[in-house]
Parts: C-alpha cells; structure tokens; sequence
C-alpha cells in the first residue's frame, strides 16, 4: 500500500493537515455524468451489479474533484438480497421489500451469499487497479440493526416503528435476523478486503431512534461482532462505524465495538467531536444543507470544521450523504477550502 495514502495515516492516528477528504454518497445524483450513467444502466440494482458501470460512477467523483478516497458504489441492502430476498427500487420511494416473517428468518440462504455478491467483489478488484495509487479505497456494509429495519418494515420508515416493534413482540427470531446479518456482513466485508478495500465502513443510519438497552443490543453489539470476526483476519485493516444520530453514545460505541475510526452526524457538537478525537480518528461532520445553501452558510461550517479538529486525526466529511439537488459549484467551493486554496 501506498504511504501517501492520507485517509489511513490519519486512521492509524496521524494528524494530517489539511485533512484528508471525501463524501459519503459522493457518487451520485448531485453528478450530471451519474444521472446519464444511470439513465443507460436501467434499475439501480442493476447499476450496482455491473461492474463496468459501477467501477465508472464510483470513479466519476474521483475524476472531478480528486477526492483522498473512493467508496465502493453499491447499496447496503445487497446483503439481504444475496439471502435470498427481493428488493426493488422505486423513484421517489426508495427500496422495497416483502417485509420478513419471524418464521423466513430461518430460511435466509447463506449458502450463495458470495455467489450473488462476486460482482461487486469484481467491482473492487477494478477499482484498486484503476484508482490513483494515493486514493485510499473504502468498502463498506449496513449495520445488521439498520438493514433489519428495511427487511421488517419493507421500506423505509420515520421512526423504524416496525422494526423496533417486532424486536420487542419477537425477541428470539429478532436476535436471530441480528446474528445473520452480523455474521454475513462480517464476511461480506472480508471478500471486500481480500479484493482491495484499504478500509471497510458500518453504516448505521437508524442507531437514533433506539433507547438505551436496544442501542447497546441491536447497535453495539452487532456491530462490535463484525468488528471482531473482521479483524480475527485482517488485524490491521481500520474499520469506521457510522452510528447516525448515536449522541451521547458515541464514546462507548466506539470502545465498546472496537471500530478504528468514527464518524460523526452532523449533530455532534465539536466539542464533543474534540473529546472523541482523543480517542482516534474521527470523519466528519458538514451538515449536508450547508453545502447545498453554498455561500456564507457553507464557508462558515467548514471553518469551524477546521478549526476545530485541525490537531489531531481527522478526515473531512459530510455529517450524512450528499444531497441529490447540491450544486457542484459548492463541492468545488468546499474541496478548496478545505484544501487551503481559498480564503478561510
């Protein structure tokens, strides 16, 4: 690997200034070389399971704005769809799912999880071959807490209600979807690794709907698994946990799963985000709607940014994904300040 990758310096501990710097979603509809690749692809799953055109979209933002690192361009709810079950989606709705039974629980098929998966291991075999050899490449997965909420509810909800619901009326079957997905994640993000990945993200956009007992249940400890079983083979690959809205857990996800690196929402006071740093690495955390304002609103927050966390690890990010209506004027603005090629 490359020394002058400065994402993983930064996660092993280096203060790196000015940060290293990518976002999440950044291969996307805010592009219009990504809209016109994904009008030719047809269905976004078919997008995602086309090598050649998955490796093209996830390079497009690399080729544009010369990002520190590039994230697989894929989906978190490819993993239930390799156990066996359907998923579409739709404009203007999302992903859609037969919400799972307690009883299919036990029939989720394990046995051509990596069958199914091959082209997006395919995918990241390319991408290592194709990006520049200072782009660190990111893989990543849902948390099994998150994906279990598309799979019960069969979209996306406000509150994850359906979800929360079943995990309290079917306690056992729940901890059983948990325990798959936990497992098969783990190994999902192996294959990544073994095919390129320099690093692996958990994303857990749900985390903050949870109390207490089911965050530390359903977040922390699934999580804290992938964790484990992805470092008993690779020890020294970083692992970032993105636990969305997590708030005054933060800390004790972070010791308590054992993940590298830590991303924080936008919500995160910096200086909580300063104490976190004193733990490692941490990624973030522009509120995505400053960067569509653009101007003042923009300028402001990444300063602030900045400042903030300039001594220690710190990669530059978002404090969630990309915005399909943001200008790309305004991720040019960003990328340059956050360069030190504008004034602050």
């Amino acid at each position: 690997m490359s020394a002058d990758r400065k994402m993983m310096r930064v996660l092993k501990g280096e203060a790196v200034f000015p940060p290293p710097l990518w976002m999440m979603r950044q291969a996307g509809r805010y592009l219009p070389e990504y809209r016109n690749t994904r009008k030719q692809a047809g269905s976004f799953l078919d997008l995602c399971y086309n090598p050649d055109r998955a490796v093209e979209v996830t390079l497009q933002p690399i080729e544009r704005f010369g990002f520190d690192a590039s994230i697989l361009f894929s989906d978190i709810l490819v993993v239930p769809h390799a156990l066996g079950r359907d998923l579409r989606f739709e404009e203007g709705r999302g992903p859609l799912m037969t919400p799972i039974t307690a009883a299919e629980i036990e029939a989720l098929d394990t046995q051509t999880f990596h069958v199914n998966l091959e082209p997006v291991y395919e995918t990241v075999r390319r991408l290592r071959r194709q990006l520049p050899d200072e782009t660190t490449l990111i893989g990543f997965c849902g948390a099994p807490w998150t994906v279990a909420t598309y799979m019960i509810a069969g979209h996306g909800t406000p509150d994850q209600a359906p979800a929360r619901l079943f995990a309290y009326r079917e306690p056992e079957a729940f901890r059983k979807l948990l325990a798959v997905l936990a497992d098969q994640s783990a190994a999902y993000l192996i294959r990544q690794i073994e095919a390129g990945a320099d690093t692996v993200q958990i994303f857990d956009s749900w985390s903050g709907v949870l109390d207490e007992a089911s965050f530390e249940a359903f977040c922390v400890e699934q999580v804290a698994r992938i964790v484990r079983k992805v470092h008993e083979v690779y020890p020294d690959v970083p692992v970032i946990g993105f636990p969305k809205g997590a708030g005054a857990n933060y800390s004790s996800y972070r010791h308590k799963t054992g993940v590298t690196g830590l991303g924080l929402d936008w919500s995160v006071p910096l200086s909580q985000a300063i104490e976190l740093q004193k733990d490692g690495a941490v990624q973030g955390n522009l509120d995505p709607l400053r960067l569509v304002a653009g101007g003042k609103a923009l300028s402001d927050g990444v300063s602030a940014i900045l400042n903030a966390m300039k001594d220690g690890p710190f990669i530059f990010n978002l404090g969630h994904g990309i915005v399909p209506e943001t200008p790309v004027a305004h991720v040019e603005a960003m990328v340059r300040q956050v360069r030190g090629e504008t004034d602050r």
